[in-house]
């Protein structure tokens, strides 16, 4: 015997979690008027292992402009580093990155 009008319909649902990656936070050394210019590029090549060329592009901006961003990634890391560059007395902050 058919039974007509009772259909069962399967309907699948598939949800896909959403993720998104943390926001990204700027180290930021700031130009003071004691710290030598030779001594800051030094500092950013220990710390960050950077070269020669950079730390002295990074440097110069710092003196021109007041500020400088050295480097920019997550935010635990951001803070290790800017301990780091105060533990060497270069005036450092930390700001999160506009999306």
């Amino acid at each position: 015997m058919l039974v007509r009008g009772s259909t069962k319909e399967k309907t699948d649902t598939k949800t896909r979690p959403q993720t998104s990656l943390a926001t990204p936070w700027n180290v930021i050394v700031h130009d003071d008027p004691v710290t030598l210019m030779t001594y800051v590029t030094k500092v950013l090549m220990q710390v960050f292992g950077y070269g020669i060329d950079k730390a002295k592009k990074l440097m110069m901006e710092v003196h021109k402009t007041g500020r400088s961003i050295v480097w920019t990634g997550a935010r635990e890391q951001a803070e290790m580093y800017a301990q780091k560059l105060q533990a060497h007395h270069l005036l450092t902050t930390l700001e999160v990155v506009d999306a």
